[in-house]
C-alpha cells in the first residue's frame, strides 16, 4: 500500500478530517487507499507559531514517527488563479492548512479513517511502499 509522509500539524488535520486537500509541487497519478504517516520531525517554526493553524489541529497529543491513519486518494489537480481564489474564499481551514498558489497540486483525500493504534515506523519522502506485516493491523 502508498504511503505519505507529513510533518505535524498537517497529518493530525488530516486525521482529525479537518484537512482533506494536500497541496505539493508535485502530482501523482496514483488513485486509491494510502496510508498518511506523521514524520519524526517536530512541527516547523512557522507552523508552530501559527496560532489559528495550531487551534484547528485541536492542541492535543500529536503522534510523531507513525502511520495514523488512511484515506482514498480521489484525484490530483493542478491549482489554477480560479482554484486557488475559491479555496481561499470558500474553505478558509483548508486554505489555512496549505500551500495554495497556481502551478501546485491538491491532492484530494476522502474516507479519512483513524487506525485504532498507530503504526510505529521511520517514513520517507515522496510517495512510498509500505506493507503491512502479519504482527501489524489496520
Amino acid at each position: 500500500m502508498k504511503a505519505l509522509s507529513l510533518t505535524q500539524p498537517y497529518a493530525e488535520l488530516i486525521k482529525n478530517g479537518v484537512k482533506s486537500i494536500e497541496t505539493r509541487s508535485w502530482k501523482t497519478d496514483y488513485r486509491g487507499i494510502m496510508y498518511i504517516h506523521a514524520s519524526s520531525t517536530k512541527i516547523p517554526k512557522g507552523s508552530r507559531e501559527n496560532t489559528e493553524l495550531m487551534k484547528l489541529a485541536g492542541g492535543n497529543d500529536m503522534d510523531y514517527g507513525a502511520i495514523i491513519c488512511s484515506c482514498n486518494l480521489v484525484d490530483c489537480v493542478q491549482m489554477t488563479d480560479t482554484f486557488v481564489e475559491d479555496m481561499k474564499q470558500n474553505h478558509s481551514n483548508e486554505y489555512l492548512a496549505g500551500i495554495y498558489m497556481p502551478g501546485r497540486y491538491a491532492w484530494i483525500f476522502e474516507d479519512i479513517k483513524i487506525l485504532e493504534e498507530p503504526i510505529k515506523m521511520k517514513g520517507h519522502l515522496g510517495l512510498w511502499n509500505f506493507k503491512l506485516s502479519e504482527n501489524q493491523y489496520e
